[in-house]
């Protein structure tokens, strides 16, 4: 059986309301409002002025928002024209370079104040972690949509250009609230400067390598299971999976919380709402598009096993953990289309 990692804002639209154009522009509006809401955080409550005005930090990352959703909106156009959802997970990762890129850049640009470009340490280690990442789960998703050659969960979704639409607009806000933390140190990367890296942000690094670690080895893990022709109609319960049900959204979680550490070593006052990246995160995947789709899915294919229900009953759906230390013994939930061959 095929991989079917997804990208983790496209399991949102298995969620979206049924209906044509009313309901999709609520969607995207509310998911635009959510975009701005969080970066009026990140920009510690300042709303941008001039171009180049007295506010630039700000200005920055307002408009390093605005190209997450740009990036989407012009994907969408082709993509809806074909019909296909080939390019979704693909433009969600290049959505994060770009944006990280851009904020990057532009955050040391010389245009701001005149004293030349100037990069701050930290951002230049958070971009590169975040590109890193990026890249990495950007070229995995794309192979498997190459090889699937589709996403049933697009079947009915790609026909309706609304809610076709507020789904790539979905995924400009999840770039957003994800990366939030990365886009307003490259914002703010001149202020930064002067602030040389401590413990807080050698500690958020490591967090991010264990998580990005976990998160790599899981995959490869997975796919090494997954091409042996022994294994064919098994659930994976080797290497990580043998300490959690999900290693590789445990990493993930893991990863952005490590990119949050790190850069609240310079937040101040509203700033400190960038803890809604790792808090979507993880919300996100444990209660609405990850877990709970991947689980119901095992438990329709292997709920009958006696084995497999001793799997569940001793493994912790999310943190590594030894065996017997699973924290859903009463209500296991259950393995399932990314976490099976």
């Amino acid at each position: 059986m095929p991989d079917e990692r997804k990208s983790d804002a496209a399991p949102i639209i298995e969620g979206l309301p049924k209906g044509r154009y009313i309901r999709g522009a609520i969607v995207a509006s509310v998911a635009l409002g959510l975009g701005y809401l969080a970066t009026f955080i990140g920009a510690d409550g300042s709303n941008p002025d001039s171009l180049f005005g007295k506010q630039a930090p700000a200005n920055t990352l307002y408009m390093t928002v605005l190209v997450a959703f740009l990036v989407n909106w012009i994907a969408f156009i082709p993509a809806n024209y074909l019909q296909t959802e080939k390019f979704f997970d693909l433009t969600g990762s290049i959505t994060y370079v770009s944006c990280t890129i851009f904020s990057l850049v532009l955050g040391a640009a010389p245009v701001f104040d005149g004293d030349g470009w100037t990069f701050s340490k930290r951002s230049i280690i958070q971009s590169a972690f975040t590109i890193v990442w990026a890249v990495r789960l950007g070229t995995f998703l794309f192979a498997r949509i190459k090889k699937d050659s589709k996403d049933k969960r697009f079947d009915e979704i790609k026909i309706n250009p609304p809610r076709f639409f507020a789904v790539w607009t979905i995924q400009g806000t999840w770039v957003t609230l994800t990366a939030l933390s990365v886009f307003v140190v490259n914002s703010y990367g001149k202020s930064y400067d002067e602030k040389d890296l401590g413990v807080t942000d050698y500690v958020g690094y490591a967090i991010w390598l264990v998580g990005f670690a976990i998160e790599v080895v899981s995959d490869k893990q997975k796919g090494w299971f997954a091409a042996n022709p022994a294994n064919k109609g098994k659930w994976i319960d080797e290497g990580l999976w043998f300490y959690s049900r999900h290693p590789n959204y445990f990493g993930e979680i893991t990863l952005w919380l490590g990119q949050f550490i790190a850069a609240s070593a310079t937040f101040t006052n509203a700033q400190w709402g960038c803890a809604i990246s790792p808090v979507f995160v993880y919300c996100l995947l444990m209660f609405l598009s990850g877990v709970p789709m991947l689980e119901s899915r095992g438990l329709e294919k292997w709920g009958d096993d006696p084995q497999y229900l001793l799997y569940l009953k001793n493994t912790s759906v999310l943190v590594i953990l030894p065996k017997g230390k699973a924290t859903n013994v009463e209500t296991p939930l259950v393995l399932s289309g990314d976490d099976k061959v």
